[in-house]
């Protein structure tokens, strides 16, 4: 039985219930939404492996939602709409679709399409996740293993202390994490006034891998919430 979640954004209920069945009876879990503006709201709040996403609907429609998807999340996609012009299908492909499928369509070729696409994901998904040696962001490089840090290929030397925050940023791209997360993550102890011990952290961080410490381009402040390093797509 497969444990992965699939969400069916649709503005037809009838389309979502059908899918619905079809995906439950092969043992996914099924989120439903009936348009992308609620589709948006689900992936920000589960962990999503993939999105039968319909082209036509009300507020924010699939290519819409798709492109803003794809600015925060990788998982596949396959468009789903009653047009079966070429133009169509090529406008949703080129801003992220992984697939399109066009209705009238048979369920089963849908969740064998569903199926290959969560293969290709989920093997990919295992690859990236045993090559975590090597982080990057931009020009910024570091390497878990040897504790080195590159900024336009040229080493850089952090404390270990300042590397274990750079990496616990950089393992965490474009989640916000406050000064006592940071410093309980790191120092391995309950954050107690650490504030402040976090920010001189963080400013001889960038005062080593930032052009220009007062204008950061890796680690952002996100003031009155903490830290974080943007993710790059």
């Amino acid at each position: 039985m497969s444990n992965e979640t699939i969400l069916i954004v649709d503005d037809e209920k009838e389309i979502r219930n059908l899918i619905g069945i079809y995906l439950k009876n092969e043992g996914f879990h099924v989120l439903e939404a009936c348009d992308g503006e609620e589709g948006l709201q689900l992936v920000k709040k589960h962990k999503v492996h993939l999105i039968v996403l319909d082209l036509m609907m009300p507020k924010v429609n699939g290519i819409e939602m798709c492109m803003k998807v794809r600015e925060i999340a990788e998982m596949p996609i396959i468009m789903l709409t009653a047009k079966s012009q070429d133009m169509d299908k090529i406008s949703g492909l080129t801003i992220g679709a992984d697939d399109y499928v066009t209705k009238p369509f048979n369920p089963l070729e849908l969740i064998a399409r569903i199926k290959s696409q969560l293969r290709r994901y989920l093997k990919m998904s295992v690859l990236h996740s045993s090559n975590r040696e090597e982080l990057e962001v931009g020009d910024l490089r570091i390497n878990t293993a040897t504790h080195e840090v590159f900024v336009n290929n040229e080493r850089v030397k952090l404390t270990p202390r300042e590397f274990a925050i750079l990496e616990l940023l950089v393992s965490n791209p474009g989640i916000v994490m406050s000064a006592e997360q940071i410093y309980e993550k790191v120092w391995k102890e309950e954050a107690f006034q650490s504030e402040n011990t976090v920010m001189v952290h963080i400013r001889k961080i960038r005062e080593r891998i930032e052009a220009n410490p007062r204008n950061p381009q890796y680690i952002k402040t996100v003031w009155g919430v903490g830290y974080k390093v943007e993710k790059v797509l």
